[in-house]
């Protein structure tokens, strides 16, 4: 088990004046089983209006206006979270017990249709097919689909951006784990399993002493939905979830949790900066 703390810091200069801004931010982690949050905290500067409340696909939001005028917006999400490894569970369901239990549920009826991000490639479609049909068990299936996306994809940062589709990311086999897990999200639901996007967290460095800052930053992985519960891999490294991986939001693709988007009223410019700061502090 690890605890970490979390500093996630972003926001958006303006070239100029902005009279107003209304923003979404989805940046502080929810305690859940295999995850407990000791403490959260949000503060956004200037001072502005918020709500906060939990959205359609259970991720805590932090809803916001600011209507005086500024140059900058600010965000600095503190978080303390109890991590520990969350291997996901074989239920040894098949095919058809699969095929059953998603229908009679709506997200995960909604979770086998493809987004414009998720939608894959025929030859990754056709390579999902023929790693399904060698499994009896969906859950085996998802395993090596996943192992086999992040195989076919070099980490590469700068070639994508947060608009780039899980199509042109496979036509350049280069991208980051948003781009991955796209990938991943897009040929299991190809082969009839449930999947969702994760965001979070994941602490680069297992070796860091207790107490040392690590530069990190946000994350994204998978989970699917085996016809009895939900199961989650790493593909950009090939992994399991372990007690490095700090859960924020969930959804159908990276458009369902981003940490911060909104609108502002003006003609400038404007730039977002990003830090995150990982330590272990047990």
């Amino acid at each position: 088990m690890n605890r970490l703390r979390i500093r996630h810091s972003t926001g958006f200069q303006y070239a100029g004046e902005v009279s107003a801004s209304y923003n979404e931010a989805r940046m502080l982690p929810s305690s859940f089983d295999g995850q407990l949050v000791i403490a959260a905290q949000l503060d956004i500067a200037p001072v502005n209006a918020s709500h906060a409340f939990v959205d359609y696909w259970g991720t805590r939001v932090v809803s916001f206006e600011v209507l005086t005028p500024h140059r900058e917006l600010s965000l600095t999400a503190t978080s303390v979270v109890e991590v520990r490894a969350r291997p996901g569970v074989v239920s040894g369901l098949d095919w058809e017990d699969l095929g059953r239990a998603a229908a009679d549920r709506t997200q995960t009826v909604e979770l086998l249709e493809q987004t414009a991000l998720t939608a894959p490639p025929g030859e990754l479609v056709a390579e999902a097919a023929a790693i399904a049909g060698r499994h009896r068990s969906p859950d085996a299936a998802a395993r090596e689909i996943c192992a086999a996306v992040g195989d076919a994809i070099e980490y590469v940062r700068g070639v994508t951006g947060v608009h780039t589709s899980a199509a042109d990311a496979w036509a350049q086999r280069k991208g980051v784990c948003q781009d991955i897990a796209h990938l991943a999200l897009g040929a299991l639901r190809s082969a009839g399993i449930p999947a969702r996007y994760v965001s979070g967290y994941l602490h680069p460095r297992p070796e860091a002493e207790i107490g040392e800052p690590v530069v990190g930053e946000s994350h994204a992985w998978v989970e699917w939905f085996d016809g009895a519960a939900w199961s989650g891999f790493d593909p950009t490294n090939g992994s399991e979830i372990a007690d490095r991986h700090v859960l924020v939001g969930r959804g159908r693709d990276y458009n369902d949790v981003p940490p911060l988007r909104g609108v502002y009223g003006g003609s400038v410019e404007s730039e977002l900066f990003v830090s995150v700061e990982i330590t272990r502090e047990a």
